[in-house]
């Protein structure tokens, strides 16, 4: 089956569409999107700009932060002034990893908001409250589920190795 460009570019706009609607910064998520679909492992900012249609400040200030969460990594090249930017194997990952110190950060909080309230049976007391264990949770499944995907991840691979 042929690559049909324009439907996997919309596909690439849609999915960057629902993670800005997920907290993601539309320039980054439209630019994660962007290396994610092409087939040439990265692009430089000249090409995300033209993929894109977005000036180079965008492209720039959109690599700095998906750079600030581990999901993309900028690759020099040789003999050239400009630099690549990939999606390096298991980014997704690294970018969920990364976020157990803010679990626990929030957790904290409020438990120390809680108890500044004094009152257990306070409405506002609960809600701190089972953010706290909200947040605990998370933070202790995290490596359970870290490992498990690893493990489903390279059961893929494997798999796929063996059909080529």
């Amino acid at each position: 089956m042929a690559r049909d460009e324009r439907s996997l570019r919309e596909a690439a706009e849609q999915s960057a569409a629902i993670l800005t609607a997920a907290g993601m910064p539309k320039m980054p998520a439209r630019v994660l999107m962007a290396l994610t679909v092409t087939e040439d492992g990265g692009l430089t900012a000249l090409e995300l700009g033209e993929v894109l249609g977005v000036s180079a400040a965008a492209i720039s200030g959109a690599v700095r932060y998906l750079q600030s969460i581990a999901i993309v990594r900028r690759v020099a090249q040789p003999g050239s002034r400009r630099d690549r930017y990939e999606v390096p194997p298991n980014s997704w990952l690294a970018a969920f990893a990364q976020e157990r110190p803010v679990y626990r950060a929030l957790a904290d909080l409020a438990d120390a908001a809680s108890k500044t309230i004094g009152d257990r049976t306070s409405t506002a007391a609960g809600r701190l409250e089972e953010m706290a264990s909200f947040y605990r949770f998370l933070d202790a499944r995290l490596p359970e589920l870290m490992t498990e995907w690893e493990k489903q991840r390279d059961d893929w691979k494997r798999r796929d190795d063996q059909k080529g």
